[in-house]
């Protein structure tokens, strides 16, 4: 039996009210043009205290200051897909996944190389997240 709540007109209407809120917040507090790439809704300019990391997925929305390059949006349009697939479980999930991106299902499936948590093809180097600043 399927279930109701994953990839279903349930977790699209999670999706949906995950986007709003994502808006409410990005669409204010963007500096300069908010635009879209794909299914992606790019907020930029955020105060750093809006979104976690480089940048933050709420739904359709990435939130973000300057951290919106190709390979960065590539991970985040996963992202996406994934809130479509959960809908509003996706916040507990990815929570239940873990903080460390090298361990957390969803990280790893959207990338960890697109999405700045690995260094592109340099075995041996530490990943991104743990260079200190000179």
């Amino acid at each position: 039996m399927r279930n109701p709540l994953l990839d279903s007109p349930v977790s699209r209407a999670g999706c949906a009210v995950a986007t709003a809120v994502g808006l409410l917040v990005g669409v204010p507090l963007s500096v300069g043009r908010v635009r879209r790439v794909g299914d992606l809704v790019v907020c930029r300019g955020l105060p750093r205290w809006a979104f976690r990391r480089g940048g933050t997925c709420v739904g359709r929305v990435y939130l973000t200051r300057h951290n919106d390059g190709p390979a960065v949006l590539r991970h985040e349009a996963v992202h996406v897909r994934q809130w479509q697939r959960y809908g509003l479980l996706m916040p507990l999930l990815y929570a239940l996944a873990g903080r460390d991106p090298s361990r957390n299902r969803f990280e790893v499936e959207a990338g960890l190389v697109d999405g700045g948590y690995q260094p592109r093809g340099g075995a041996g180097q530490r990943p991104i997240r743990e260079r200190r600043k000179p």
